[in-house]
């Protein structure tokens, strides 16, 4: 139902967690494919950004910034890009994570 891309930074993050967080990543990624409505313990909009946010909840909380392709709207988006992952440890994380997945973007958008 839903493509989703992942940029090669997140890939390698993700790639270099524990088995856990690969696992649970998985399971968040097939939910993002499959489903059109994700529950907001999952998926969230960042507040006053472009971006939403999934969640995987696991030893740490890693986050994963996501940009939606076609429509601003998740739930109606059939294209996104997984962009960015990083470990919350503080709200001011979010920042310099945001600021990355920008540059991650506009770096993929040009290769397009």
């Amino acid at each position: 139902m839903r493509e989703v891309y992942i940029t090669n930074e997140c890939f390698a993050f993700i790639e270099a967690s524990s088995v856990r967080v690969q696992r649970k990543f998985r399971y968040l990624l097939e939910i993002l494919q499959e489903q059109e409505f994700i529950h907001g313990a999952f998926v969230a909009k960042l507040v006053h950004t472009e971006y939403y946010e999934l969640r995987v909840r696991a030893e740490n909380e890693i986050r994963v910034i996501i940009y939606t392709l076609d429509d601003q709207d998740f739930a109606k988006s059939l294209q996104v890009i997984l962009l960015y992952a990083f470990i919350k440890k503080e709200k001011k994380d979010y920042r310099t994570a945001i600021n990355i997945a920008e540059k991650l973007l506009i770096k993929y958008q040009s290769e397009e």
